[in-house]
C-alpha cells in the first residue's frame, strides 16, 4: 500500500511538472537538442555593458527579453540573483515597444508570475495596448518591476530612477544612453542592448564596438542568420540572393553598415584576439616599426610557430615622443619578453623605408638614430599596399577555418586599428589610425616562416651514418 502511495505521488509531481512546462515558454528557451550558442554566451557574460549586434531574425531580441525575465524573477542561471529588481526596457517608440519588446517579454512571463500590469494606454491583454509597467513576483518573495520607456519621449523622461538593469531594444540616441548609464550607477546595475546596426558609425560603434574608452565592462557579440539554428537555411539562402552585399552585412550578419566597407571584414575579435601565453623562445621572429613623432610610433613584436602561424605578442604605441623615448620603450618591452639579440646585444627590427630619409630639419635619419641606440632597423620592406592587404587577409582567413594570425589581448591599439580600418575614396584605405596596419603589412610581406629546430641524431643514427661513410656512401648525418 505504501508503495502505491509513493507511485501516485511521483505521478502527481510529474503531471504538475508537465503542466508547468507546457505553459512556460521560458523553460523551453535553449532547452532542446538545438541550442543557440551565442544567446547562451550573452547570458553567461558577467560584464555590465553587453551588446548583441545581430541581423534580423538572428535571435538577438529573444536573448534580451529572456535576460529581463531572468533578472526580474530572480532566476538568472549565471548571475547572483536579487529580490525586488527594478529595470527598464527602452524601445525606439511606443509602437515598436508594443509590437516587439513587450510582446517578447510577455511571451516568456508565465501569467502566474505576474502580479499586475499597469497600462499606459489601452486595456490589459489588448493587442493595441501599451504597457507602462509589469509587476513580477520574484522567487525571493518580493515583487520586481519591468518598466517600459520609448526614446521618442525625450531624455527628461529617463531621469530620476535608480535601476538594476536597462535593456535597449535597438540603438538609442546618445543622450538617452548616457542618462540610462546614470540610472544604473548607484545599484551597480547592467546595461545590455540588442540591435541591428543600420545607422553606421554612431556612438555605439565608437563606445561599444571600438571601445574607445577602454572600458573593461564592455562586451559585444555579432549574431547572424547562421548562428540561429531555428532558421530555415533554404529560406535564408533565398532571401540573401535578393540583397546586395552592404545590406547583407547589416541585415544578415549584424555588421555595422557604413558608406565605406571594412578593409578587413575577416577579422573577428572573438577568434583572432587571444589571451597571452608563454611563447617559446624559438618562435621569436622580428619587431616591426612604423615611425612617428607627432603621429604615433607603432611597434609590435611578432612570433611565428613551427606551423607558420603568426602571433602579435606585445606593442609600443605612443605619439609626441622623440627617438630616445621610443628606443628606451622598445628596449624595455624587449627585456620583459627576453627578446633575442645579435652577438653584440643589439635588437633587429623592420621599419618603413621612409625612416631612411633625411630632412632639412635633421642631420640624421630615423634609421640612423635607432642604430645609434642599439636597434638595427631594416628599411628594405615591401610596401606594396594591395599585395600587403591581400597577405593580411589570407592570414586572417587561414585555411580550413583556422586563421594563421593571432593577436594578444594586450595589443589594444592594433586591435582598435584593425576594427576601424575602412576603405576611402579611390579604392584606397583611409589614411587615419593606420600605423599598426602599416607595420603589420611590412612584417607579413617578409613571408615569415619558422622551421622546427633540427633534432639531434640518436646514437643508433650516428653509428649508422659512420658505417655508411666507411662504405663510401653519403648519409644524412
Amino acid at each position: 500500500m505504501r508503495e502505491q502511495e509513493i507511485i501516485r505521488a511521483i505521478l502527481a509531481v510529474e503531471r504538475e511538472q508537465a503542466r508547468r512546462a507546457a505553459g512556460n515558454n521560458l523553460s523551453r528557451y535553449n532547452a532542446g537538442k538545438k541550442k543557440h550558442k551565442k544567446q547562451i554566451a550573452f547570458h553567461r557574460c558577467r560584464k555590465r555593458n553587453r551588446w548583441v549586434f545581430g541581423g534580423n531574425r538572428s535571435g538577438k531580441t529573444e536573448c534580451g527579453a529572456v535576460e529581463c525575465v531572468y533578472m526580474a524573477r530572480g532566476i538568472h542561471p549565471y548571475r547572483k540573483n536579487r529580490a525586488d529588481v527594478f529595470g527598464w526596457v527602452v524601445s525606439l517608440s511606443q509602437q515598436v515597444q508594443r509590437d516587439v519588446a513587450q510582446k517578447k517579454i510577455l511571451h516568456y512571463l508565465d501569467p502566474a508570475w505576474i502580479e499586475d500590469v499597469v497600462m499606459l494606454s489601452g486595456k490589459k491583454g489588448s493587442p493595441s495596448g501599451v504597457i507602462d509597467q509589469i509587476r513580477v513576483r520574484n522567487v525571493f518573495g518580493g515583487v520586481s518591476v519591468i518598466g517600459f520607456k520609448s526614446c521618442d519621449q525625450g531624455r527628461e523622461k529617463f531621469q530620476g530612477a535608480s535601476l538594476d538593469f536597462v535593456w535597449f531594444d535597438e540603438e538609442p540616441p546618445k543622450d538617452v544612453y548616457d542618462e540610462c548609464r546614470m540610472r544604473v550607477l548607484d545599484r551597480a546595475g547592467d546595461l545590455f542592448g540588442t540591435m541591428t546596426p543600420l545607422k553606421g558609425r554612431t556612438f555605439v560603434f565608437d563606445e561599444i564596438y571600438m571601445n574607445a574608452r577602454g572600458d573593461p565592462q564592455v562586451w559585444y557579440e555579432f549574431m547572424e542568420w547562421a548562428d540561429n539554428p531555428f532558421l530555415s537555411k533554404k529560406e535564408t539562402a533565398a532571401l540573401a540572393k535578393s540583397m546586395d552585399e552592404r545590406t547583407l552585412d547589416a541585415r544578415m550578419r549584424g555588421r555595422f553598415c557604413t558608406g565605406e566597407g571594412l578593409v578587413y571584414p575577416e577579422f573577428d575579435e572573438r577568434v583572432h584576439v587571444i589571451p597571452p601565453f608563454a611563447v617559446p623562445f624559438e618562435w621569436q621572429d622580428s619587431i616591426s616599426i612604423d615611425p612617428g613623432l607627432n603621429n604615433p610610433l607603432s611597434a609590435h613584436w611578432y612570433c611565428v610557430d613551427f606551423d607558420g602561424n603568426v602571433y602579435v605578442v606585445a606593442e609600443h604605441y605612443e605619439a609626441g615622443k622623440d627617438i630616445d623615448h621610443h628606443a628606451a620603450a622598445i628596449e624595455a618591452v624587449s627585456a620583459r619578453l627576453g627578446w633575442h639579440r645579435d652577438e653584440k646585444g643589439r635588437l633587429h627590427a623592420l621599419i618603413d623605408s621612409a625612416a631612411n630619409q633625411r630632412t632639412l630639419a635633421a642631420s640624421k635619419s630615423v634609421s640612423e638614430l635607432f642604430y645609434e641606440r642599439g636597434i638595427l632597423v631594416n628599411a628594405n620592406v615591401n610596401k606594396d599596399l594591395f599585395a600587403g592587404i591581400a597577405r593580411v587577409k589570407s592570414y586572417l582567413k587561414g585555411e580550413n577555418g583556422r586563421p594563421r594570425l593571432y593577436i594578444f589581448e594586450g595589443c589594444v591599439h592594433m586591435i582598435r586599428e584593425i576594427k576601424g580600418y575602412f576603405w576611402g575614396e579611390g579604392d584606397l584605405p583611409k589614411k587615419k589610425d593606420d600605423h599598426a596596419m602599416d607595420e603589420l603589412r611590412y612584417f607579413l610581406m617578409t613571408k615569415p616562416h619558422n622551421a622546427p629546430p633540427a633534432r639531434e641524431p640518436t646514437p643508433v643514427q650516428r653509428d649508422k651514418a659512420r658505417l655508411m661513410r666507411r662504405r663510401g656512401r653519403r648519409g644524412p648525418y
